[in-house]
């Protein structure tokens, strides 16, 4: 966060920002006209538009291709005003389930001067109380546990205190747009279609309208930071679902060839070798052979102080259809 700006009004000017939402804590408020095209919310900080994400019954989200990385379970970023953090604390202290001991630490730290007096509020406007947000599906992930330091304010224009790595940046943007990435269904079209023949070519390829770069936007307004995900197809994988297969190419994996993947059978090909495709060595007999097809798509992020486009892992998404196999039949006269 060092070296960037922090803004009243953020860049994503639809976003009507409000910390704690109605003063509740639990909100940021985004009108519905904008939810129509794609625009939401996190509860609290983190705007997300969708608009240039994938879309369909089909699309799903991608798996990053490198072993053990996730984007992150857990983030501060700004949530209450003094006003609105004083309305969220004092009806805990008067229920006093919590505890007198904890309570009167909890009144000398916001309210006498220890070191916030009466809820920071001589500073009311020139900053907010941050908080803990877990990322939407990460709530039983153990590393939804480890932001769990208390209330603290930070001035604005100023970057949050260095001891606290899990305060929001544009990487860390990047990242949760990535796990909001959604992709097309990666089912791709067989010539022949559906049924073919032992050791016959069956040429694959998928349709290129569909497979366009997708990319997906998260912010903060209040922080004037922002960063934007993008995801392009690179290649597909087969994999025929049985050992008594051969791939074309061999390793399995088409790359992308200009704006299409494989090549589209036309007819007078017959006796060519499908640039991308499967040759199928055994009858599937009354069953079908899984065919998966994984598309990989390489991921980088643009954001506020970056310069240049920067790297993510690879995401991956396939889908397995069917594939019917048959001995190829012979007449005799």
């Amino acid at each position: 966060m060092a070296g960037i700006t922090v803004l009243a009004v953020g860049p994503t000017a639809w976003a009507d920002f409000v910390p704690g939402g109605n003063g509740t804590g639990s909100e940021t408020q985004v009108d519905g006209g904008q939810k129509d095209d794609a625009v939401s919310a996190t509860a609290g900080a983190v705007v997300f538009d969708r608009s240039k994400n994938g879309s369909g019954e089909s699309a799903g989200p991608v798996t990053s291709s490198a072993a053990n990385w996730t984007p992150p379970a857990c983030y501060y970023a700004p949530k209450y005003t003094p006003a609105q953090l004083q309305k969220v604390l004092e009806p805990v202290w008067e229920a006093g389930s919590t505890g007198y001991e904890w309570d009167a630490k909890q009144r000398k730290k916001f309210e006498g001067g220890d070191p916030y007096k009466d809820f920071n509020k001589e500073k009311t406007g020139e900053g907010y109380f941050w908080a803990s947000y877990v990322t939407e599906g990460r709530e039983g992930d153990p590393g939804a546990l480890d932001c769990d330091r208390d209330y603290f304010w930070v001035d604005t224009g100023d970057p949050p205190p260095p001891e606290i790595p899990e305060a929001i940046t544009p990487e860390m943007l990047a990242q949760l747009a990535y796990a909001e990435i959604r992709v097309p269904s990666t089912k791709v079209e067989l010539a022949p279609e559906g049924t073919t023949k032992v050791n016959l070519p069956t040429w694959a390829w998928l349709d290129a309208a569909q497979f366009k770069p997708v990319s997906v936007t998260a912010s903060v307004p209040l922080l004037g930071v922002e960063a934007t995900t993008t995801a392009e197809p690179i290649s597909l994988k087969i994999e025929p679902g049985t050992a008594d297969a051969t791939t074309y190419p061999a390793s399995g994996v088409c790359e992308l060839n200009g704006d299409q993947i494989g090549e589209a059978y036309a007819k007078g090909k017959s006796d060519e070798t499908p640039p991308c495709g499967v040759k199928y060595l055994r009858s599937s007999g009354d069953d079908t052979y899984k065919l998966q097809a994984t598309v990989t798509w390489k991921i980088h992020w643009t954001g506020t102080g970056v310069n240049g486009e920067q790297p993510l892992p690879d995401g991956e998404f396939g889908a397995d259809q069917d594939v019917i196999v048959q001995e190829i039949q012979a007449v005799n006269r």
